[in-house]
């Protein structure tokens, strides 16, 4: 016996040892500062990392540690995200400001460390100060441990597919602008595949303005989509091709064949693409999927070439059908079908036992003008946004993981309500009507949960304003979709349909527009 538990002892430091000489660590350097660029007919000066657009690609294998050393050589205040990242028992590397850190100054450096723990496929980075994300962002690909293989065969390249958004404007200027109208930003001037807006600009036929991705007759390609985008859903299509979807938001999911991927802002989509067709050239594509027309958005295309070896040079390449801007049930019925490969790495059983219970409302809202001002927004006021009638105002002084931590009182309060405080006929179009509904106070409230405790949230559409989809992330977290659906969440009727078996896991959701979504997560991450 004895014996017996010393060999599983030794098996055990082994096992750590072979753990830990598998594991590395990984360490970049961005130097965040200005850059000129040429786009659509004029140069530009936007804020990007070394130089690039989009900015490195980071690779990791699951277990690395990741060092990043941030040097802010612009004129504004950065952080970086590492979105989808659970940060396990690093939340102050998590990266959005004044929420579990203050921007990183013009001129001054921090060092975001942390291990990259159970988790494997495509996450990306961006800025999270202002609308900085425009153009500081990039990959962040997590591959499998040495030695562990794909849960699908193995493709034959990888390669990151960033869908973007471009302003012939400086976007810190754009917010600015709005922040002093009360009205919407500007809408984005065109639409960006891996940073190049395509041949359908102004000024962009140019081949240095269209990405190309070169493929091999036969080979299988795993494209890892990106929506970089700061306002719009997007449709990607490739002509003539169809995709395989392995995985969402870096979980892996029941292969899924379509020929039309949708992806919200924040999202990823790994696909499996399989160079099957006559020796050609061949366009990708991508356009919004706008829910409510009656807000302007960016109602143009991107497009990219793909070119099979052996293509004739003058080979007018096909161009995919893409969706109506508003096609709603082609979005819906992607991200319906979509569900979780509960056999494969890092799949996590949904929690049967809930112990809380929410219920938030989403949605747009208005903040009253002064007195002595003139405001774009609706009804002569102010834009804003609502959840549960609480619009977020960011402190000033400390962030709140630093106020958590260090028991500073008068930061933020915990007390975000469970429920809206007032029920009403939420997809309602003449909701609008009832002023009262209208305005939402600025607070500085958060949620608190028990450790471990489960939560089940109803993500709920209102019609307040504008009804439209809404992405939305949880940083720290990856839960299940339990259940999506249109018009109001009635729990009697809906919760019959949540599939509690095999839902796909995700970091952001979009929540259907005029309707709601079901999630569900465990609060096992302490300062997420």
């Amino acid at each position: 016996m004895e014996r017996s538990m010393l060999l599983l002892a030794f098996a055990s430091v082994l096992l750590a040892s072979s753990t830990l000489a598998s594991a590395a660590i990984v360490e970049h350097s961005f130097h965040v500062k200005n850059l000129t660029i040429g786009r659509l007919c004029r140069q530009r000066v936007i804020t990007a990392v070394n130089g690039r657009l989009p900015g490195p690609t980071i690779r990791v294998h699951e277990g690395d540690t990741l060092v990043v050393h941030v040097f802010n050589e612009s004129p504004y205040n950065i952080t970086i995200h590492w979105h989808g990242i659970f940060q396990l028992l690093s939340p102050w590397a998590d990266g959005p400001n004044m929420i579990t850190q203050c921007p990183i100054t013009p001129g001054r450096s921090y060092t975001y460390k942390f291990n990259v723990i159970n988790q494997e496929g495509t996450l990306w980075w961006h800025g999270h100060v202002s609308l900085l994300r425009a153009t500081v962002y990039g990959a962040l690909i997590i591959r499998p441990k040495s030695g562990h293989e794909y849960p699908f065969p193995k493709p034959d390249k990888e390669v990151p597919i960033l869908l973007g958004e471009w302003w012939n404007a400086n976007v810190v200027d754009v917010e600015n602008q709005a922040q002093i109208t009360g009205g919407a930003p500007n809408i984005s001037d065109a639409c960006t595949i891996n940073g190049k807006p395509g041949d359908l600009y102004p000024c962009s036929q140019n081949p240095n303005q269209i990405y190309k991705l070169k493929v091999v007759e036969g080979k299988t390609y795993l494209l890892r989509i990106i929506n970089a985008a700061l306002n719009n859903q997007l449709f990607f299509k490739i002509a003539n091709h169809k995709f395989t979807v392995v995985s969402v938001d870096a979980s892996y999911t029941d292969p899924y064949v379509t020929d039309v991927v949708v992806i919200a802002p924040g999202q990823t989509t790994d696909v499996l693409l399989k160079a099957d067709q006559p020796v050609g050239s061949y366009y990708m594509a991508a356009r919004a999927y706008a829910s409510a027309p009656q807000i302007p958005f960016d109602n143009t295309t991107t497009r990219g070439i793909v070119v099979y070896d052996g293509a004739a040079s003058s080979a007018n390449p096909l161009m995919p059908a893409l969706p109506a801007f508003n096609d709603t049930p082609t979005a819906h019925k992607f991200y319906s079908n979509l569900t979780g490969l509960t056999d494969g790495p890092h799949w996590v059983p949904v929690p049967r036992q809930v112990d809380e219970h929410m219920f938030v409302t989403v949605g747009l809202a208005l903040d009253r003008c002064a007195a002595n001002a003139t405001c774009q927004g609706p009804n002569g006021q102010r834009f804003s946004a609502s959840m549960n009638n609480h619009s977020f105002q960011f402190p000033t002084s400390l962030s709140l993981l630093q106020a958590f931590f260090f028991n500073v009182g008068g930061i933020y309060t915990p007390n975000f309500p469970n429920n809206p405080p007032l029920k009403f006929d939420y997809t309602n179009p003449n909701v609008s009507n009832n002023t009262s509904l209208l305005f939402a106070p600025k607070l500085t409230s958060v949620k608190t949960l028990k450790f471990n405790s489960t939560v089940e949230i109803v993500l709920q559409n209102t019609a307040l304003i504008a009804v439209e989809n809404h992405p939305i992330h949880i940083h720290g977290f990856d839960f299940h979709v339990l259940a999506q659906g249109f018009g109001n969440y009635n729990a009697a009727r809906d919760s019959k349909k949540f599939n509690l078996v095999n839902p796909q896991r995700r970091n952001t959701i979009a929540v259907p527009v005029g309707g709601w979504a079901v999630i569900r997560l465990q609060a096992n991450n302490p300062g997420s």
